[in-house]
């Protein structure tokens, strides 16, 4: 059988640096003149590209390997190939556990995707595991977000060793990608029409520490300035490595978005201390006020953990009072994992499980209240969004200005005077709030 008469879905799950192994994967499938389906019932190779990193992306992930096992069963997908974070986190289960599945590739081997199709097909039984140093973040992408905005990912790995997290053991030491290389692939992007890089790493404000000997990523951010690219986006930047440098080039570079997300998990100095993570209530506070007072209009994003193994009450209502404190414009909060192999699964005065959910419950009701608020203060200003659809529901379209990541902080809806595209950008004035969803008009 001819490879274009074959089938291939990608399920990628979990997060965008994940998503970007997934689309190295597609292009590679696609060039080997495999048809690439959109839906894995659709296909005759389904390929899973899994999360591994807490009790719940792990859960997803098995739903789906069931799934695809199911559908196998009843004849509709033929061959399972599975890959990411589960495969490499739990090696000897995924072939023990799961023998309908015919491949599992570990990080490392992702590059061997297409030799793994064609063996599978053949007939044989693929478990590759090599090192997680092997894994390759170079080469051709098959784009799998909107055409407007994608994913740049600088580096892969974590130095960090949070006492919570099972990264480092999954994903190995952090690796950066060489700032010629990030910059090529980011150009051949904006020739394709994406006008949104948004830039990404496990510790984005790490790049370049281990290749170039210093904190590299002012030096890469204003080589992608110089592309034809309307926003600049960065996401995981840790508050250790907030230098002033990198502080005053998103105040003054107007291609970068005034937008931070700053994963702080905790303000209480012992927790964060048990965490491996640094800073205390005061620290924080000192320094989102100066980024606050540097970068005029800024958008801060953070995660918090509730439930930590030890955090008292009184160590939690500091927690919910910082919130209250700061007035993050946006939060996530999730209740701790205690997830097998890191050092916190095996501290002592593990919280119980639900209290941990009560915790974060509270910390998210509490941001509800504070969102609706800051939003109805939006009423009447004008900003410039993206149009990213049209939503027949409510007879709207729907899209995001400099202040919304996507995926993770929802959407703007607003009314247009003519047929728009997706992609393109328009300005609103917005003139309501509806269930912490803002409202607008285009002018």
């Amino acid at each position: 059988m001819a490879n274009e008469a074959i089938k291939v879905g990608v399920v990628s799950l979990g997060c965008p640096k994940n998503q970007c192994d997934a689309e190295l994967m597609l292009a590679k499938i696609a060039e080997a003149g495999y048809k690439i389906v959109p839906e894995a019932g659709l296909a005759d190779v389904v390929v899973i590209n899994t999360c591994g990193f807490i009790t719940s992306a792990k859960e997803e992930a098995i739903e789906e390997i069931m799934e695809a096992i199911n559908r196998k069963n009843d004849g509709i997908n033929k061959k399972i190939i599975v890959t990411g974070c589960l495969a490499q986190r739990y090696q000897e289960q995924m072939d023990v556990e799961f023998p309908e599945i015919d491949g599992v590739l570990g990080i490392g081997r992702n590059d061997a995707i297409v030799e793994t199709i064609e063996k599978v097909l053949a007939g044989e039984r693929i478990i590759d595991f090599g090192s997680v140093d092997e894994h390759n973040m170079e080469g051709t992408r098959m784009q799998s977000t909107l055409s407007h905005y994608a994913y740049l990912r600088i580096a892969d790995g974590c130095d960090n060793c949070c006492t919570y997290c099972a990264i480092p053991q999954i994903r190995g030491r952090f690796r950066s990608r060489r700032i010629e290389n990030i910059v090529k692939e980011a150009g051949i992007l904006v020739k394709k029409g994406v006008k949104e890089l948004i830039v990404i790493a496990q510790d984005t404000t790490r790049y370049g520490e281990d290749i170039y000997g210093k904190l590299a990523l002012p030096d890469l951010l204003r080589e992608l300035a110089k592309l034809d690219v309307k926003w600049i986006r960065l996401l995981y930047c840790y508050p250790e490595r907030m230098t002033d440098e990198l502080i005053d080039l998103i105040a003054s570079e107007p291609k970068i978005c005034k937008y931070i997300d700053l994963p702080l998990q905790h303000c209480d100095a012992e927790i964060l201390k048990d965490m491996n993570r640094m800073g205390d209530r005061a620290s924080l506070t000192a320094l989102i006020g100066k980024l606050r007072e540097r970068i005029p209009g800024l958008t801060l994003r953070t995660t918090f953990i509730t439930g930590f193994p030890g955090e008292t009450e009184a160590q939690f209502t500091e927690l919910a009072e910082f919130a209250n404190e700061i007035k993050f414009d946006r939060l996530g909060c999730f209740a701790y994992s205690q997830e097998d192999g890191t050092p916190a699964a095996d501290f002592p005065n593990q919280v119980d499980e639900r209290e941990r959910e009560h915790r974060a419950e509270i910390i998210m009701e509490q941001q509800e209240i504070r969102v609706s608020e800051a939003q109805q203060a939006l009423v009447g200003t004008e900003t410039e969004v993206v149009c990213e659809g049209y939503d027949r529901l409510f007879e709207m379209y729907f899209g995001r200005d400099a202040a919304y990541a996507p995926e993770i902080d929802g959407m703007i809806y607003f009314s247009a005077k003519r047929r728009l595209r997706t992609g393109e950008f328009v300005k609103i004035r917005f003139t309501d709030s509806l269930d912490n969803n803002l409202i607008g008009k285009m002018i």
